[in-house]
Parts: C-alpha cells; structure tokens; sequence
C-alpha cells in the first residue's frame, strides 16, 4: 500500500510578541493504515490521535518553533509514543511552550523521515523563524512548507527572529528549484503548487 496525505484542522491561538492571534493549523499525516508521520502539533493533541486511529507513529516533525505549530508536541508524544523532531535554530521558541520538556531529535537540512514506503527530506528553509523548514516528499510530488510558503506568496516576516531578505532567499534557493508541479501543503490554509507561486516571491 502506497503511502497517502491526509490534513486535519484544528483552531486555536498564535501568541507572539504579546500578541493573539485566532488560527486554524493544518496538520499533516503521512503514511498508510499501519504507520503514519505527524507534521506540526498545534493547540490539541486529541483531534490528531482520532485520526492517527491506533497507526504506529513513526514521528511528530514540527516545521518550525512558534506556539501555534507545537503546542500539543508533548502530549501527542505522550499519547502516541513517537519521537519529536524540531531544528535547534528555533529552541528559544520551544522554551517558551515547553519550559521543562526536550526535542528527541534535531532536523539537520537533508535529514530523512521514512514512512509507509516514502521518505521526506528536510529543506533547512530560515526567514519566518530561523529554524523554518520544509519537509518535500518527491514521491508524493509535495513539499510540506509549514509557515514558509503559502497560497499567495511568503510567510509572515514582522514578528520577533523573522527576517524578510532570509525567507525570500530560503524559497527562490530551496523551494522555487522543485518540480513546477509540486503541491504546496501549508501550515495554514488551502494548497498551491510551486509553479502557481513563482511569480509571487517578492
């Protein structure tokens, strides 16, 4: 069985810079009726373990540091027993969320997560936050871009560890060399491909 895509949705807050913010995260789960792999943990784990429905979790990879994206990482571990992988650029982030709890593994750029067949290659892309990474899966002909690349254009830049000339150099350098037809699955909102977006990078 090949290994397929399926987004839950969940709403909360993104607090930053003393700021709130209502959301709706995209959570994504790779892999097939035995095993899956969870991209981005935000607000509540229990609507991540319905859909994970009693799978092996091969792992929690968190796309980047801020609350929205990672605050229910440690109870989805809990719940799931699976390793959480989050790039160390983005700790002091972490920090904030989860004073008294670690990572288990750092992503490194062209660190490899395998599942249900299929493997996603990290893609080290800084500018929203210094640790932002992209996780593209060729098999599936997707790259997971969290809050890096949306439908529309970039990422947010004008919060605290952002930088603007950083993530447009991240998405011409990383994302804008992948296969035009490349799906984009967000960290929020709908899907886009890499080819609908090259005329968006500025």
């Amino acid at each position: 069985m090949s290994a397929r895509i399926e987004k839950v949705v969940i709403s909360g807050v993104f607090s930053l810079d003393g700021q709130d913010f209502d959301v709706d995260n995209n959570v994504w789960l790779v892999g097939d009726d035995d095993e899956v792999l969870v991209i981005d943990a935000p607000h509540r784990a229990e609507p991540i373990v319905e859909a994970i429905a009693g799978r092996r979790v091969a792992g929690i990879v968190l796309t980047h540091g801020h609350n929205d994206h990672i605050t229910a990482a440690v109870a989805l571990r809990d719940a799931v027993d699976a390793p959480i992988s989050f790039h160390p650029a983005d700790r002091m982030l972490w920090d904030v969320v989860h004073p008294n709890s670690s990572p288990d593994a750092e992503i490194a750029d062209g660190t490899r997560f395998a599942v249900a067949g299929t493997t996603l290659q990290a893609l080290h892309t800084p500018g929203h936050s210094p640790g932002s990474t992209c996780l593209y899966a060729p098999d599936l002909a997707t790259v997971f871009t969290g809050d890096t690349l949306f439908c529309g254009g970039p990422g947010a830049t004008g919060r605290l560890y952002s930088d603007k000339p950083t993530i447009l150099s991240s998405i011409t350098g990383r994302l804008m060399s992948l296969p035009a037809g490349t799906v984009v699955r967000t960290g929020h909102g709908d899907d886009t491909t890499i080819g609908a977006e090259a005329g968006n990078i500025s």
